[in-house]
C-alpha cells in the first residue's frame, strides 16, 4: 500500500498528499481506521498527549515536512509577536512548494516539491530550486521560459484548477503569479487545531 495512504489513515482524515487521486481513488474510504494487524482493534480514549501528537504530525504530513524542519518553523514562530499558531501557519504558507501548489501548478505539496526541485521555476526572474523558500509579498512566481513547452504543464492548462485561492494572483496563460501575502486563518483548513500543536511544544 502507498506509504501516503497509510499516513492518511494513521491520522483519521484525508492530508491530500497525492492530489488529484485523493478525489478520485482514496483509500481511507475502504479502511478507516489506523494501519498495522491491530488497527481495527485499538480502542479507549486518546491521551491528551497523544491528539496534541496527532495534531502536529498531521499539519507535518500536510506540508510534507522532516521533523527538524518543522521544529525550526514552530521555534521562528514563537519568537515573533503575534499568535505562535497562526504564525506558523503563515510561514508554512509562504513556502516556496506551498505557494506553487495553491497557484495550481501542482496537485499536490509533494508534486510542487519535486517540480522545484528540478527548477522548473523562476522567483523574481532567478531560477529558484529551493522548496523551502519564504517567500515575501510581492513576490513573483513563474515556470520558465524553456520549461513552459514541457508536455506537463500543457496537460496542466487544459485542466480547469479545483480551487481558487485569494492570497495568491495568478495567471495560468503565462504559467505565472504572484504572492499577495500569507493567508489569514480564517481562509486556512478548518480541520487544523493549531493551539494544540503549541501545546505540545510548550510541554
Amino acid at each position: 500500500m502507498d506509504s501516503k495512504c497509510r499516513q492518511c489513515r494513521r491520522e483519521g482524515e484525508k492530508l491530500f498528499l497525492k492530489g488529484d487521486k485523493c478525489f478520485n481513488k482514496c483509500t481511507l474510504v475502504k479502511r478507516n481506521y489506523t494501519p498495522g494487524q491491530h488497527g481495527l482493534s485499538r480502542k479507549g480514549k486518546p491521551s491528551d498527549y497523544s491528539v496534541m501528537l496527532r495534531e502536529k504530525q498531521k499539519v507535518k504530513r500536510m506540508y510534507g515536512l522532516r521533523e527538524k524542519q518543522f521544529e525550526k518553523y514552530f521555534e521562528k514562530a514563537s519568537r515573533s509577536k503575534g499568535v505562535t499558531g497562526e504564525i506558523l501557519l503563515s510561514i508554512l504558507e509562504s513556502r516556496l512548494d506551498t505557494v506553487v501548489y495553491r497557484m495550481g501548478f501542482a496537485s499536490s505539496r509533494n508534486q510542487a516539491r519535486q517540480l522545484v526541485s528540478h527548477g522548473l521555476f523562476a522567483v523574481n526572474g532567478r531560477k529558484a530550486n529551493i522548496p523551502s523558500i519564504i517567500l515575501k509579498p510581492g513576490d513573483k512566481v513563474e515556470a520558465l521560459p524553456e520549461k513552459k513547452k514541457k508536455k506537463y504543464f500543457e496537460n496542466l492548462l487544459a485542466v480547469k484548477p479545483r480551487e481558487e485561492h485569494s492570497w495568491v494572483k495568478v495567471n495560468r496563460k503565462n504559467l505565472s503569479g504572484e504572492f499577495i501575502a500569507p493567508p489569514i486563518r480564517e481562509q486556512l483548513d478548518p480541520s487544523i487545531n493549531e493551539q494544540l500543536i503549541v501545546e505540545f511544544y510548550s510541554k
